[in-house]
């Protein structure tokens, strides 16, 4: 079980989205970010959540899967702004891959099977996307051990951004709103 503590602004909005009378937390958060709701058999391998309120305590009690190495989402570790006043979509792509890093670096190792029809997409180096064709400009993904190949265009990074989101584990739905932060 983790203990979050959340402030009483955050409080308040989740609260101010509450559609019904006993909604948990839980479900008003899943629906803001856009995650399906467990199902029954998920349900019961995963409890619930209980949560406190405000005047009982200012913390929030959440039970996790112990094996679960993701805290939180990928929507959690992007900054907008900072989105925003990138120069272009290479910066914007960057930011993006390091946010996916920071969240999911015991699997983040699966973007190195994404590749393209003659060249490699991601390496655990330089030198072996510079190998696999020319102009690759590869970069370093911030705060990461990992490369990506930069020159390709828009379109191209947006494909690559949503074969990254759903290897590890993002529906449908939610690699369309990371592809769509480029």
């Amino acid at each position: 079980m983790k203990t979050i503590e959340i402030d009483e602004e955050l409080y308040q909005y989740i609260a101010s989205n509450t559609q019904f009378i006993g909604e948990s937390a839980s479900s008003i958060l899943r629906r803001l970010l856009a995650f399906p709701e467990l199902q029954d058999a998920q349900r019961q391998e995963n409890p619930a959540r209980t949560v406190e309120t405000v005047e009982q305590a200012e913390t929030e009690v959440v039970e996790e899967p112990v094996s679960q190495e993701v805290i939180g989402s990928v929507f959690d570790h992007i900054n907008k702004e900072e989105l925003a006043i990138q120069r272009g979509a290479v910066g914007r792509f960057l930011l993006i891959l390091q946010a996916l890093y920071r969240v999911h670096q015991k699997r983040f190792d699966v973007v190195c099977t994404i590749r393209g029809r003659d060249r490699l997409y991601f390496a655990n180096n330089e030198e072996a996307l510079a190998e696999s064709g020319s102009s690759t400009k590869p970069r370093q993904i911030p705060d990461s051990p990992y490369w990506v190949i930069t020159n390709s265009n828009t379109t191209r990074k947006k494909m690559m951004l949503t074969e990254v989101s759903k290897a590890l584990g993002y529906s449908d739905q939610q690699a369309e709103k990371i592809r769509e932060l480029l």
